[in-house]
């Protein structure tokens, strides 16, 4: 178990609801840090390299070109990462399971997948700039009653498209996820001005 820990990583103690950053291509476990602060200061935040590289560029599983991924590799992907997670649950005293992923661009498809495939490791998710993981996301029996999900897309991302929210929101309510959708005014990033709205909903989780 220890080998699995040496994939780099960033561990920040602290009380609460723990925190899983996941970063988009190109970012790296440093990435998303500054997020803690404007979401939930002082929780506990475990943030996670991804270990493909593409043109030197960090990410959590290949494509096959934007927008088309490989999912033979994003599965098996997810699974590590889940393994990953069950390791550092046990070395930072974390309960299984109470991970809230907040994941940008690939840092959200994986988030997704770890969901719709391994959704025993995650509590819930804020997916940021989100596609469709999977062409076929798998049995609807695999429930995922008591998860909550926020989808924050932009109204003018050319990647993570209106149909992309829209089917990925289905396949997470058919499997009795708890979903809502933010969109904005804007492209594929970021928006600061939805930090107050992710805030809430992560609030709202913890109370």
């Amino acid at each position: 178990m220890s080998d699995i820990l040496h994939r780099s990583h960033v561990w920040q103690p602290g009380t609460g609801t723990p925190l899983l950053l996941l970063h988009g291509t190109g970012g790296n476990e440093f990435t998303l840090l500054p997020l803690r602060e404007h979401l939930v200061p002082g929780a506990p935040v475990l943030s996670v390299r991804g270990t493909v590289l593409e043109n030197e560029m960090h990410r959590f599983f290949r494509r096959v070109q934007e927008g088309v991924f490989d999912e033979d590799d994003l599965r098996a992907q997810a699974d590590k990462l889940a393994e990953f997670l069950v390791a550092a649950e046990a070395k930072y005293g974390v309960p299984a399971g109470a991970w809230v992923a907040v994941g940008f661009s690939n840092g959200a498809n994986m988030a997704s997948a770890l969901l719709l495939r391994r959704p025993e490791s995650l509590a819930a998710a804020v997916l940021l700039g989100a596609m469709v993981p999977f062409a076929d996301p798998g049995p609807e029996d695999q429930t995922l009653a008591g998860k909550r999900v926020l989808i924050v897309n932009g109204d003018q991302d050319p990647m993570a498209t209106a149909d992309q929210t829209r089917t990925l929101a289905a396949n997470l309510r058919r499997r009795s996820a708890a979903v809502e959708v933010q969109g904005f005014d804007g492209g594929h990033t970021i928006d600061p001005r939805q930090l107050p709205r992710i805030r809430q909903f992560l609030t709202d989780g913890c109370a």
